[in-house]
């Protein structure tokens, strides 16, 4: 049992085996005895008496095959081709084994013992180039797939989408049962960002461990990879962190620039369920991933700052405006008819606030000005800074009333709180509050426009010609500015 990786959970393969072995067996040879087949030194005197000992063979095979995908299919639920690597093996190692059989069984017939010497034990060294040729062949073949997997990885450009990736093709590769993946966050602690539990009874737990502390902290600690055949070898790590039916380890250290940015650590249900090469796959399944994640986040941090504002920390222009045609073709697509409202927000006299104040107090302004806008805007819509003292809401499927309770709501926010600030013109260290107002114009697709960018142009137009010409400090729609017009 030791030998075949059978664990306690997997039991009812032995009687299930031994029923197919007994079925093959008999069904085999009652196609041999059927077909004229003998016994004794007589059984292949003339070519036809090989007709029966090929069909056994043949069908020995056929039989094999066909039980095995009938298992797969119904007793584990696992989708298998009828012709297969392992049918095509099967052939050609009959076709090799079985001459040679025959030719051993003429040679004892004639001349005894001494058979053993000419073909046997030619034969155990053919057998044993087949199984080396066998096993480098499942080898490449592991790599091939590893190096696919590597591409995959690196073709992913979000650090969510890597890590997706890595831990289903993972799950595909290797028997595991568990697959945890710890990211460390900082000089002794980490932290789990992906887990994998093929049988779904366990939810994603809440782990941090820290260095030295169960088999992944063992790992980062030891900084080598570790290797466990079955559960007493890493008694002395269990704890509540590792999954209880959890017998073959493998876990690997995730390395950039030679230091340990994580750990991947892998379990099996079953004792002795990985090889040594496969111990080789995983740590080269973890450079991948290291790299991946690596230029994933720079990837991220990159497209962050091409899309915020460095002062805000809201959306630039060039987001908003992305982000807007995006909205705009979703809507259409979809022939959606609800309708989109966009805020435009001006800061009324900010001019004076640097004059008076200091431009580092005018950006300390802007700052919490945004956090302002954050705070009372919360989910409802996209808010990005349009340039300069601008402020820019798009609120997809809110009315124009909606939208302008939205802007009375921030204008009221402006009013009755000041920003707190310094003056560093004179190097003030006591906080002073400015108080600000806004200007806000309103507008709202279909009513107003047809085209994405047109919208920005109404609401431009409210603010200026319905509010910053009419004193400042109000909220105007464009509607109010056609009726104006009319």
């Amino acid at each position: 049992m030791a030998k075949m990786r059978i664990g306690k959970t997997d039991l009812h393969r032995l009687p299930i085996n031994l029923i197919m072995f007994l079925m093959i067996s008999v069904g085999s040879a009652s196609i041999y005895y059927a077909l004229g087949g003998t016994h004794g030194e007589t059984a292949v005197d003339s070519i036809t008496d090989v007709i029966p000992i090929v069909s056994y063979v043949l069908f020995q095979i056929l039989f094999n095959q066909f039980s095995i995908k009938l298992i797969s299919r119904f007793l584990y639920k696992k989708e298998a081709k009828w012709l297969d690597s392992g049918f095509f093996w099967d052939l050609l190692t009959a076709s090799l084994v079985l001459p040679i059989g025959l030719i051993l069984y003429i040679v004892f017939a004639e001349y005894g013992l001494s058979a053993i010497f000419f073909v046997g034990i030619p034969f155990v060294f053919i057998s044993g180039m087949l199984m080396l040729y066998h096993n480098s062949k499942l080898i490449n073949d592991y790599l091939k797939k590893t190096s696919i997997i590597g591409h995959e990885l690196t073709g992913k450009l979000g650090v969510k989408e890597v890590l997706d990736i890595f831990v289903q093709r993972l799950s595909e590769l290797l028997p595991v049962d568990y697959i945890y993946v710890y990211d460390v966050c900082s000089a002794n602690r980490m932290k789990l960002i992906r887990f994998f539990d093929r049988s779904n009874e366990i939810d994603f737990p809440n782990i941090q461990l820290s260095k030295g502390q169960s088999i992944s902290g063992n790992t980062w600690s030891k900084g080598g990879s570790v290797f466990y055949k079955k559960k007493a070898d890493w008694s002395h790590l269990e704890n509540r962190y590792t999954p209880g039916r959890g017998e073959s380890v493998l876990s690997v250290p995730i390395e950039r620039n030679n230091d340990i940015v994580g750990i991947v650590t892998i379990f099996s249900n079953r004792k002795h369920a990985f090889f040594q090469f496969q111990f080789m796959i995983l740590n080269i399944l973890g450079n991948y991933l290291g790299v991946a994640i690596d230029n994933a986040r720079h990837y991220e941090k990159t497209k962050e700052e091409s899309e915020r504002c460095g002062l805000t920390g809201l959306y630039n222009y060039r987001y908003f405006e992305d982000h807007l045609e995006n909205v705009f073709d979703s809507w259409q697509k979809e022939q959606r008819v609800e309708p989109i409202s966009l805020i435009l927000l001006d800061i009324d006299h900010f001019k004076q606030v640097n004059d008076t104040y200091g431009h580092e107090s005018g950006n300390e302004v802007l700052a919490s000005l945004a956090e302002r806008l954050q705070e009372v805007v919360g989910t409802q819509g996209t808010l990005a800074r349009y340039g300069g003292e601008e402020f820019v809401l798009l609120l997809p499927g809110s009315d124009e009333t909606e939208a302008i309770e939205v802007a009375y709501s921030i204008r009221t926010s402006l009013i009755q709180r000041p920003f707190i600030s310094y003056e560093h013109m004179n190097n003030t260290p006591e906080p002073i509050p400015i108080s600000v107002t806004a200007s806000i114009g309103v507008a709202t697709y279909p009513d107003h426009c047809e085209e994405a960018l047109d919208l920005i142009r109404q609401a431009d137009r409210a603010m200026y010609l319905g509010a910053k010409q009419r004193g400042r400090d109000k909220v105007a729609s464009y509607n109010e500015i056609i009726q104006t017009v009319q």
